[in-house]
């Protein structure tokens, strides 16, 4: 047996005992031999057979123990990638290095993203993996910003495909009209009598010394990577190219031998040159394009990240002083200046102003702040001078999480993935097998001769595209997460972003997702006193209380001069009594009221009336005399009715959960437009009423603040948590709205349906395109020109139509009939 050993830094343990667990769970797993564990350094040594375990197993075991295994994650930007075979060489050879845990590929972003061990692998381990195995990867060291060298190493490949494009088009084009003017004069018999040499032999030379530079320097990065993949064990598109292209000019080379050493006859005089320069000058323009708007997909990502100012105004000492916004601290006072973006997560301490936070939340208002609130970095400052102080700064801040979510949901892939991927293992070995039966069946069965059967084997080679299917999900996704992003809405990954389009059932929470979650007074009632007058009697002695609503009156009285009040008594759960200004004020519940001998018969249609609309009564009495009643209410959202209409024009059935009791629940329904209410359910029975749904048949999102209603979110087929500001609310739900009401529901199930109809013409473009045009070049219809043509614009094509997203108006009510017959077709194609 050959033991490998790695060194694995354990977490959690805090004596002698939990060494002990940690080395008896090790020791249990299939394959380990022998365990040193070293408390001191929380090291674990441990010895095993890789053909019966491997890392993932041991890690499993140290966390059934309860314990942990340090690791560390590095983003690489991968350079080299053209097809999902490339996508999985790169996995397969960053799996190989020792303490490598995860790996997570992506072609669409052109990074692979590496769990791994600190310690047992480096960095530059992983990248002499990606290189061995015929890849690049592009270095950071260097550049003042990561994301800068990234951007110059792509501006780099996409200058060097331009400039291949050039040089292959200066040959290129000569040698096409050249060949046509060569088959015109063998269209005029005069010319074939007078000068027969120079029309066939000058020619041929002609047309090699043309197309043998195209295939020397446009060709070259295909043989290689076509080398490379055969090496790996595997055959991408490289391969078809290079073949198709190598077929093309050696028949040229071995006709152009035919005529010096005049066996002509056998080889025939239609040489293929001209095919192999335009497929090869084809075939580069269209990764020239593919690369360009590829790189569009990620300009989301660049926006969110230019919106961080690269310097902040340090205000000390009543000194305002430039410095780099990475110098910023958590304490820092700053000075933002109007029209200036604010440069990380703070509090307001002095100044008043308004703050357009569009790019994160989607609201287009502009929002006021003052002394006390919270600033997002990024946003922008529209008015007022603004002296803040920093809260959150650096990868903490609300921006830097949205990015790290973006990002890391935009590498995850789609479960729809899995049928490209499927297809994309058998693709290429596939293709090779039809060419070959394509080149033998028409010189054997179809008996065109060497030639033709040769033309028609390198059409099959070209004309098939995997990048095509390589590219229909993850660039779809790259767009439609950057959108919503955009638009204040942010998937946990791409299988939440794919299961929004199917959902047929929303659950609401009612308080702070319909409602404002805030009780506020709505209605003050009197006949004797004026309304500033009884708010102030009824404020003053709810200053002393803590209970919600009294928090609701004494916040609408903020204008009012309030009194201290004397003989405080507080009657839990119904109300409290105290003097002000030498009067016996009582303010509580018609209960309290009630036993109090209070007479409230002028007041009871209010009363009624109030409880009617879902509002609470609190009433107030002077000196035992009854004075008037104060509405409060936990108030209705202003967008959450035109939300809930929306919602239900996309086809959904609307369901609505809350504490209340029966007769305000259906009050507040009413009020929004939602016909299904369950009531009186405490948090605990909100996963119960999830359940309910689902065991109806439907498929069902469940919206709520992400705090309380963490189990219900878990619960649901999509949880939707809504937050405001800087409060992201990722963790138990699938999707977060940055801007806190209910309109970005239907805005992000719009975008899950935009996005998957996108995904689902990628798809079905790539099946059709290689089911129809691969059995026309087998039928010989199908000129290897055209074919290249054909290839190159396939791979366009999907990355274009993904693009298509980044301008599209996403409708709240858009249609929801066609997302599954399409996936139907997309299955049966594939």
């Amino acid at each position: 047996m050959s033991t490998t050993q790695i060194n694995l830094p354990i977490t959690g343990m805090t004596c002698a005992m939990c060494e002990k667990n940690v080395s008896r769970a090790l020791s249990r797993t299939d394959g380990v031999a022998e365990v040193q564990l070293n408390l001191a350094t929380d090291k674990a040594l441990v010895n095993f057979d890789k053909s019966t375990t491997d890392l993932q197993s041991l890690i499993k075991s140290v966390e059934a123990a309860g314990y942990g295994v340090a690791s560390a994650s590095v983003d690489l930007p991968i350079t080299g990638m053209t097809c999902a075979m490339c996508e999985k060489n790169v996995t397969r050879a960053l799996n190989k290095p020792d303490g490598v845990i995860d790996v997570q590929v992506n072609l669409a972003t052109e990074r692979a993203h590496v769990t791994y061990i600190p310690g047992v692998v480096r960095r530059s381990d992983l990248i002499k993996a990606v290189e061995a195995a015929g890849y690049g990867v592009v270095d950071t060291s260097s550049a003042e910003l990561p994301e800068d060298a990234e951007a110059a190493a792509r501006a780099a490949e996409i200058e060097r495909q331009r400039r291949l494009v050039i040089i292959g088009a200066i040959f290129t084009i000569p040698l096409v009209i050249l060949s046509m003017t060569r088959h015109f004069m063998h269209q005029i018999p005069i010319i074939m009598q007078t000068v027969p040499w120079l029309a066939d032999n000058v020619w041929l030379f002609i047309f090699g010394a043309m197309a043998t530079p195209v295939y020397i320097i446009l060709g070259r990065q295909y043989i290689t990577g076509a080398m490379k993949s055969v090496r790996n064990g595997t055959a991408n598109m490289d391969v078809l190219v290079a073949l198709g292209s190598s077929a093309a000019y050696l028949y040229g080379l071995v006709v152009l031998l035919g005529i010096v050493f005049s066996f002509s006859d056998v080889v025939g005089t239609d040489d293929y040159f001209e095919s192999s320069a335009v497929i090869l000058t084809l075939i580069t323009l269209g990764k020239l394009l593919e690369a360009r708007a590829k790189g569009h997909t990620s300009d989301a990502i660049k926006k969110l990240i230019d919106l961080t100012p690269k310097k902040a105004l340090l205000f000390k000492d009543g000194q305002e002083q430039e410095i780099a916004v990475e110098d910023v601290v958590p304490g820092d006072q700053l000075v933002v200046r109007p029209g200036a973006h604010i440069p990380v997560d703070a509090v307001v301490v002095d100044g008043r102003s308004s703050v357009d936070e569009s790019m994160l939340t989607g609201e287009s208002m502009p929002v006021n702040k003052s002394v006390g609130a919270e600033v997002i970095g990024g946003t922008v400052n529209k008015q007022g001078r603004l002296i803040i102080e920093a809260a959150r700064v650096g990868s903490e801040t609300a921006l830097a999480q949205i990015i790290r979510l973006v990002e890391q949901a935009q590498g995850s892939k789609a479960p729809i993935q899995r049928i490209a991927d499927r297809v994309s293992s058998y693709f290429v070995p596939a293709v090779l097998i039809l060419a070959v039966i394509t080149f033998f069946g028409w010189l054997l069965i179809g008996q065109i001769g060497l030639p033709a059967a040769t033309l028609n084997a390198i059409a099959v080679l070209v004309i098939a595209c995997p990048c095509a299917l390589g590219l229909a999900t993850p660039t779809a996704i790259m767009v439609g997460m950057g959108r919503g992003a955009e638009m204040g809405i942010l998937f946990r990954n791409s299988e939440a972003l794919e299961n929004a389009h199917r959902l047929n059932a929303i659950a609401l929470d009612k308080t702070g997702t319909i409602t404002q979650g805030q009780p506020q007074v709505t209605q003050i009632i009197s006949d004797s006193l004026s309304k500033d007058d009884l708010l102030q009697l009824a404020a003053s002695v709810e200053r002393a209380s803590e209970h919600p609503l009294a928090e609701a009156i004494v916040l609408a009285a903020k204008h009012l001069k309030l009194t201290q009040p004397q003989q405080f008594e507080s009657v839990a759960g119904n109300g409290v009594q105290a003097v002000v200004d030498g009067k016996q004020i009582l303010v509580g519940s018609p209960r309290f009221m009630q036993e109090r001998q209070i007479d409230l018969s002028s007041f009871q249609a209010a009363i009624t009336s109030l409880q009617a609309q879902a509002q609470t009564a609190v009433i107030v009495a002077v000196d035992g005399i009854g004075q008037g009643v104060i509405g409060i209410a936990d108030t209705i959202k202003s967008t959450s009715r035109q939300a809930i209409a929306d919602l239900q024009a996309l086809g959904l059935e609307v369901v609505m959960l809350t504490g209340d009791n029966e007769k305000t629940a259906h009050s507040i329904a009413e009020q929004v437009g939602i016909a299904s209410v369950v009531a009186e359910v405490v948090p605990g029975e909100k996963v119960q009423a999830v359940q309910n749904l689902q065991t109806a048949e439907k498929r069902v999102g469940m919206v709520g603040d992400g705090i309380n209603d963490a189990p219900a979110l878990a619960q649901a087929d999509v949880g939707i948590a809504i937050g405001t500001g800087t409060d992201i609310a990722i963790e138990a739900s699938d999707v977060t709205l940055m801007g806190g009401d209910l309109s970005g529901v239907p805005r992000a199930i719009a975008l899950s349906k935009a996005t998957m109809r996108t995904i689902y013409q990628n798809l079905f473009w790539a099946f059709i395109y290689n089911l129809i045009l691969v059995p026309v070049a087998m039928s010989g219809n199908l000129i290897p020109m055209f074919a290249a043509g054909a290839m190159a614009f396939s791979s366009v094509f999907v990355v274009t139509n993904s693009l298509r997203l980044r301008g599209k108006k996403i409708d709240r009510t858009a249609s929801h009939g066609n997302e599954q017959s399409a996936m139907k077709t997309v299955q049966q194609v594939g």
